[in-house]
C-alpha cells in the first residue's frame, strides 16, 4: 500500500532519458560511511572476471539491469561463468541472479580452481511480480537471492567460480565467513523432543506450538535442520532460538500472525524464515510477522526471505528492537510499522530487492511516535522508496546506506501521503541524519518526471512538523539529490524545513527540485558533476504559489536555476 499513486503534476512532461554519466560500480556495503554492521563482503559480477556479457547501466523501469547493483550485472550463456577473488576469508556465498521467466538452472561452484560439487539452483519462481492495482507499476522484481556453503574455508585471494548451465544474469556475490553451528542452551525446549521433522517432509507446525506451550515463558530450541511450519505460531513471553540463519531454516509463508499483543516479551533469533510468496496479494498475511509481537520484543540475526512483507508491525510493539537481520526478496516491504509504533529501534539490517518500500513508517489508525531507522543497508526496491516515513511523530532516519532505487520512489521519503483514513501527518521533529543516497531517486511513471533522492512530500496535508536534514551525501543520483513537492498535485506547503550540511557527488538534473509552495533555509551543501543547473523551482499547479529557498553560508556549486518551467531538464 506505500507506493506512489497515478497523479500528473505537470502540464508538459517530457520524457526523460537514461542517465548517461552517474553510474558507477558500486562500494561493497560493508565499506560505506553509512550502513549496516554485516557479516558478508559484497562482489559485484561486473568487477570480476567473466566471458559473459556486461549489461547496463541503464535507469529504464522494467529492465533486468535497471534493477541490478550498480545497474549493471553479467549476463551468461550455457557453459560461460563469472569468477570472483575473495576480498576476506568466507566459507559461504549467497548469489543474486536473474533467470528468464519460466525458467531454472544451476550454477556450478568452482573454489581455488576445483569443483566443490556445489550446484546452486536457480528459479524464476519468486519473480517476475505483476502489481496492475499500483498505478504506474511494470512488471519487476527481476532478481533473487541463492545461498550455499562451500563445503571449505577459503582465504583473501582466493577464487569461486560460478559456471551457469543455462542463461543467467549475475548480479552480485554475498561472501561470508560462517561460524560453526551453536549449541543449545541449557534448560531449552527442542522442537524436536515435540515431533518436529528436520527433514521438511511433514508439517511441523504442532510441534513447534506443544514446544511453545511447554517452554513456559523460557526458550524453544530449533535445531539444524529444515522444518516446515504450515500455519502461524502463537508467541508470548518466549524466545525461540535457532542456531543459525545457515542451519535451523523453517519454511513459512504466514509464521507469527497475531492481532492482541504478547503480554511478555517475545525473542526471535538466530534462524531463517523462507517463504513461497509468489505474488503481492495485499488481502492475504504472507509475511514473516503479521501483527504484534508485544512490549520490549527483539528480532535479531534472522534471514528472512521470499515472503510478502518480512515485518508489518501493529498494535502494540513499544520498545522493539530488530537489528541484525537480513530481509531478502519479499514482493511488498520489508519492515512497516504501520501506526502505533513507540519507541522501536530498527537498525543494523541488510534488506535487498523489495517490491514495495524497504524500511516504511505509515501512521495509520494510530501516529509512529519516537522510533528509529538507524544504520541500515538498503539496496534495489524496485518499485518504491528505500525508506519512507509516511505521518508520524518524533522520528529518526539516521546513518543509513540506501542504494539503486528503481521506480516511484525516492532514497528516502518523508512524506504526508495518507493513503486511507484515520491518519496522522507528521508532527513534533522528523531528524534525518548522516544517511548516504546511492543512485536513488527515480522516473515516477504517473507524474512523467522524476522523484529526487531526498523526497519531502506535502502529498495530502501541509508538512506542519520540524524536518531537519543534516550531513547527507548523495553520489551518482539520477536526477535531482533533494526534492520538495506535493505529491497529490494540490500545491500543499512544504514547510519547516532546513538542510545542513551536504555533499553531492554527481546530480543527473539538479540539486534542488521545488515543485509546490513553502520554503526551505539551506546551508553548507557542496555538489560537485551537476546535470543541467542548480535549482529547478516550478510549483505546481502553476498559481498555487512560490517556493523560497533561503540560503545560508557554506553553498557550492549549485547556483544557476533552470529558466523553463514548461520543460523537465534533461539528465547528464
Amino acid at each position: 500500500m506505500a507506493a506512489a499513486t497515478a497523479v500528473a503534476l505537470a502540464a508538459t512532461c517530457l520524457a526523460l532519458a537514461a542517465p548517461a554519466a552517474t553510474a558507477t560500480a558500486p562500494a561493497a556495503p560493508h565499506a560505506a560511511a553509512a550502513g549496516a554492521t554485516l557479516p558478508f563482503t559484497s562482489v559485484e559480477a561486473e568487477s570480476a572476471t567473466t566471458d559473459g556479457r556486461t549489461i547496463g547501466p541503464d535507469y529504464t523501469q522494467g529492465t533486468v539491469a535497471s534493477e541490478a547493483s550498480g545497474r549493471r550485472a553479467v549476463e551468461l550463456a550455457a557453459g560461460q561463468s563469472v569468477e570472483f577473488t575473495l576480498p576476506r576469508a568466507a566459507n559461504a556465498v549467497n548469489v543474486s541472479y536473474s533467470v528468464p521467466d519460466g525458467q531454472t538452472g544451476t550454477l556450478a561452484v568452482y573454489a581455488g580452481g576445483q569443483d566443490t560439487g556445489k550446484k546452486i539452483a536457480l528459479t524464476s519462481k519468486y519473480s517476475y511480480i505483476d502489481t496492475s492495482s499500483i498505478a504506474g507499476s511494470k512488471t519487476h522484481h527481476f532478481f533473487d537471492d541463492a545461498r550455499t556453503l562451500l563445503g571449505r574455508d577459503l582465504a583473501a585471494g582466493d577464487t569461486v567460480k560460478l559456471v551457469a548451465d543455462s542463461a543467467v544474469t549475475v548480479d552480485v556475490a554475498d561472501f561470508e565467513q560462517v561460524a560453526p553451528a551453536a549449541d543449545a542452551p541449557a534448560g531449552a525446549v527442542s522442537v524436536a523432543d515435540h515431533g518436529a521433522d528436520p527433514t521438511g517432509a511433514a508439517d511441523s507446525t504442532q510441534a513447534f506450538r506443544d514446544a511453545i506451550a511447554a517452554a513456559e515463558g523460557g526458550t524453544v530450541w530449533i535445531p539444524p535442520g529444515d522444518y516446515r511450519v504450515d500455519g502461524p505460531l502463537p508467541v508470548d513471553d518466549v524466545t525461540l532460538l535457532g542456531a543459525g540463519d545457515w542451519y535451523s531454516v523453517v519454511h513459512s509463508s504466514h509464521f507469527i500472525d497475531q492481532g492482541s499483543p504478547a503480554t511478555g516479551r517475545v525473542g526471535l533469533k538466530n534462524f531463517a524464515v523462507f517463504g513461497e510468496v509468489t505474488e503481492r496479494n495485499d488481502s492475504s498475511p504472507d509475511n514473516f510477522v503479521n501483527g504484534s509481537l508485544g512490549p520490549g520484543s527483539t528480532v535479531s540475526g534472522m534471514w528472512v526471505q521470499h515472503e510478502k512483507v518480512g515485518l508489518w508491525l501493529t498494535g502494540d510493539n513499544d520498545g522493539l528492537v530488530v537489528e541484525g537481520n537480513r530481509i531478502l526478496d519479499t514482493t511488498a516491504d520489508g519492515l512497516n510499522l504501520n501506526g502505533s509504533a513507540h519507541d522501536v529501534r530498527v537498525s543494523d539490517n541488510f534488506l535487498r530487492n523489495q517490491g514495495d518500500d524497504s524500511l516504511a513508517m505509515w501512521s495509520l489508525n494510530a501516529p509512529d511516535t519516537g522510533s528509529t531507522f538507524s544504520s541500515n543497508t538498503i539496496s534495489q526496491p524496485n518499485l518504491a522508496n528505500g525508506i519512507a516515513i509516511y505521518g508520524g511523530t518524533d522520528i529518526t532516519v539516521k546513518d543509513n546506506l540506501v542504494q539503486d532505487t528503481n521506480a516511484l520512489g525516492s532514497g528516502i521519503a518523508i512524506s504526508n501521503q495518507k493513503f486511507a483514513d484515520p491518519f496522522f501527518p507528521l508532527a513534533g521533529t522528523i531528524t534525518v541524519s548522516g544517511n548516504t543516497l546511492v543512485r536513488t531517486g527515480a522516473i515516477n511513471p504517473n507524474w512523467g518526471h522524476p522523484m529526487g533522492a531526498l523526497r519531502v512530500d506535502a502529498y495530502d496535508s501541509d508538512i506542519g512538523a520540524t524536518v531537519d536534514i543534516t550531513d547527507t551525501t548523495f553520489t551518482d543520483s539520477p536526477y535531482s539529490a533533494f526534492e520538495f513537492v506535493s505529491g497529490g498535485g494540490t500545491g500543499k506547503q512544504v514547510k519547516n524545513v532546513a538542510v545542513d550540511g551536504a555533499t553531492v557527488d554527481g546530480a543527473g538534473t539538479v540539486v534542488v527540485q521545488a515543485e509546490t509552495p513553502g520554503s526551505a533555509s539551506v546551508s553548507d551543501v557542496r555538489a560537485t558533476g551537476v546535470g543541467a543547473a542548480g535549482v529547478y523551482n516550478c510549483p505546481f499547479p502553476q498559481g498555487s504559489g512560490t517556493f523560497t529557498l533561503n540560503q545560508g553560508s557554506g553553498n557550492s556549486g549549485w547556483d544557476t536555476t533552470w529558466d523553463d518551467c514548461s520543460a523537465w531538464p534533461q539528465p547528464k
